[in-house]
This record gives C-alpha cells, sequence and structure tokens, in this order.
C-alpha cells in the first residue's frame, strides 16, 4: 500500500512527533488533516504542509469534542494520535492523585474515545496509529503514572485490533525523543539530560521526531501489521 491520495489524520498533528509524520505523510502524496486544541497551532502547523491540506480544531481529551470532529470529518484512510502532554514524573510520596488522573485524560482515555467515534469513518485497509513510550517496558522511580499510561496503551492496540477488525491498529512505543515535551525542563538541563542518555544508547543520540515518523509511515503501509507496539528507542530498553 502506499499512501498517495490516502487522506491521513492526525490528531496532535501540529508539533512534535505529530507533525513530522503530517510532513512525511505529505511528501508521499497523502491528503494530510492535522487536528489540535489549539487554532495557533493549527495555522502554524498548515504554513509547513502543502496547499490543500486541513486543519479541525478539537480537544482530544474531551470525548464530546472528538465524536463532534469526527462526524463533520466524513471517511478517511488512517488516523494517527500523538496528542499528550508530557509524561509525569512524580515519586509516589508527592503524587497527587487528581493529578494522575488528569495524566490519563489524553493519553489514555482521549486514544480510546478517537479509535472509538473514528473507527465508523475508517475506509476499508485503513488504520489506527496510536502513540506511546518505553517506561512501560523500563519502569524507573518516579514514574509510576507515565509506567501505567504506557502500560495501559500498549494493552489497548492489542484489543482494539481484535475488536476494530480489519482496521489495523498498531503503536509506535518512542524512547527519548527531542522533542517539545521536554520543554517543561530548563534547557540547561535538557541538554544535559539529552547527552547522559546519548552515551547510554546503542545508537550513540537521542532520537528526532523524523526517526519515528518513519515508523509511522511504516505502520500505515504494512498491511499485515496489527496489534504491535514497535519500539524505536536506540536501543533504550537494552540498556
Amino acid at each position: 500500500m502506499t499512501l498517495m491520495n490516502k487522506k491521513v489524520v492526525l490528531l496532535g498533528g501540529t508539533s512534535g512527533l505529530g507533525l513530522a509524520t503530517a510532513i512525511a505523510a505529505a511528501a508521499e502524496a497523502a491528503k494530510i488533516i492535522v487536528v489540535s486544541g489549539n487554532s495557533e497551532r493549527v495555522q502554524k502547523a498548515l504554513s509547513q504542509l502543502p496547499p490543500g491540506s486541513e486543519g479541525y480544531i478539537a480537544d482530544a481529551s474531551k470525548e464530546k469534542s472528538l465524536q463532534e470532529l469526527f462526524s463533520k470529518m466524513g471517511s478517511f484512510d488512517h488516523l494517527v494520535f500523538t496528542a499528550g502532554e508530557s509524561l509525569p514524573f512524580n515519586y509516589l510520596e508527592n503524587l497527587s492523585m487528581d493529578d494522575a488522573r488528569h495524566y490519563f485524560e489524553t493519553r489514555f482515555w482521549g486514544a480510546l474515545a478517537a479509535a472509538k467515534y473514528a473507527a465508523p469513518h475508517i475506509n476499508e485497509r485503513g488504520s489506527i496509529t496510536l502513540t506511546n513510550g518505553i517506561v512501560g517496558l523500563r519502569p524507573l522511580k518516579g514514574w509510576s503514572v507515565a509506567t501505567c499510561i504506557c502500560g495501559a496503551i500498549e494493552a489497548l492496540t492489542r484489543a482494539l485490533a481484535i475488536e476494530l477488525a480489519p482496521i489495523r491498529v498498531n503503536a509506535v512505543c518512542g524512547g527519548v525523543v527531542n522533542t517539545n515535551l521536554w520543554n517543561n525542563m530548563q534547557p540547561d538541563s535538557r541538554d544535559q539530560f539529552f547527552r547522559e542518555i546519548s552515551a547510554k544508547l546503542p545508537a550513540g543520540r537521542v532520537g528526532e521526531a523524523v526517526d519515528l515518523a518513519k515508523t509511522y509511515l511504516y505502520l500505515m503501509q504494512q498491511e499485515f501489521s496489527t496489534g504491535q507496539c514497535v519500539i524505536v528507542d536506540g536501543g533504550g530498553v537494552l540498556v
């Protein structure tokens, strides 16, 4: 399967992994629709995409917003879900349970709602690709909530692959990737963190959004893959 003239919807497609995937899919002659809760981000993303690309405003953490989005969008071929905030870091003793619940809203419940309301509009041979991390496989102290979210997304990927078949459902599991999700760190601290991670990784560097974009494209085009969580982490789970 090629992406030529295929309609690709990217929830969270205005920055980071989503925008990199939108640009890569557009280069394969796909028709691009980006979705964000921020209208300025939508317009900025559209300025980087080919003429004819579309943008919508929707809140991926709100079920009604997603229901309305897909009801007016019409049919399409592939959904890529990259929406979400930075994964939380907090030791259990300092963890707010309200904050913990909040982080599930977009990354898990948003993904589930998106799949629910998108599925009736996905064309034959279409797909859904979710986004995940590797801490579900390599938990770290202070990352309990993030680890639970990643485990839940992995299970959701397999469950949806069965329930929504023949729509294919997969997930991209990234390691440390240089995107705006790390912008909550001070620049000097972030750069030091990236250097330390790079020194440990077999690949010798942290990831870039374009690295993972290639995997989203692969999963859209690979017609015999479903229920899979593809790890793209520079060897992070090995070390």
